[in-house]
């Protein structure tokens, strides 16, 4: 509730945080394959976003603009470039609990614009903190409303690899609304609370569409055509031959 946590900045830990969380996203691949970084238009996350998924250092007289200027948000951190990383824009959806705590009120998006001139901020209509409101705190069922809104958004994307950098209690609040039909150890996992800097991977599935699209690996057999009986075919003549009346003495049958 302290005034000066407005827009709270990462902390010196925070960062170290982020730069091992850097390092496992190179080292296991995972850097390459993101389509689009979406971000929380908070300090905290605009700064997680760039310091995890953002290029190498910016130096003056690159021909782009830099992910973020150094020393943005009293950081201690050097600029960092914009090349070879995928796209990061902000999003007001996915920003933590609104109303009431100032570290979860934003700065103007003209404010970010400046610390972060690369970011993508379009998708924000209002420059002002038109959301967070001192006296009226976000209902858990506002909260999840709007996480549902989220990932609904996400999935008219074109992406299909999308990293979202948000709060745990954002994410906390979403999740609640999934796993009701499974195990409940398996209820309780997606729920889990999140760490400072945990990434976990999530698939977005319409169940709607289950089957609809052809795998790019299944293959059709029977290349070239020719005789060929399915086993289970077989195995049922089998069974009907095995059931037929027997015969124990054809002459009398054919004197008949």
């Amino acid at each position: 509730m302290r005034p000066e946590f407005f827009d709270a900045h990462i902390t010196q830990l925070g960062w170290q945080q982020i730069d091992n969380l850097r390092k496992h996203v190179h080292e296991s691949g995972l850097s390459k394959r993101i389509d689009l970084v979406v971000t929380s238009p908070l300090l905290r996350t605009l700064q997680t976003a760039v310091g995890v998924f953002g290029g190498g250092g910016y130096t003056t007289g690159m021909d782009v603009l830099p992910l973020m200027i150094a020393n943005a948000g009293n950081s201690a951190r050097a600029a960092i470039s914009s090349l070879n990383c995928p796209p990061i824009a902000a999003a007001e959806l996915c920003r933590e609990h609104l109303g009431v705590h100032p570290c979860d009120k934003r700065r103007s998006i003209s404010d970010y614009q400046f610390l972060f001139p690369a970011v993508d901020f379009s998708l924000i209509e209002s420059d002002e903190d038109v959301l967070w409101k001192a006296d009226v705190r976000e209902t858990r069922e506002e909260l999840i409303a709007r996480g549902l809104e989220f990932l609904n958004w996400l999935w008219t994307r074109k992406e299909k690899e999308i990293a979202v950098v948000t709060h745990s209690g954002f994410l906390s609040h979403t999740l609640t609304a999934f796993g009701n039909d499974c195990h409940p150890l398996v209820k309780k996992e997606i729920c889990k609370h999140f760490a400072n800097c945990e990434l976990r991977s999530i698939v977005i599935v319409d169940r709607s569409m289950v089957g609809s699209d052809s795998s790019t690996t299944n293959y059709p057999g029977k290349i070239p055509l020719g005789l060929d009986i399915p086993s289970d075919a077989v195995d049922g003549r089998k069974v009907k031959e095995q059931k037929q009346p027997v015969d124990s003495d054809p002459k009398e049958h054919e004197k008949m």
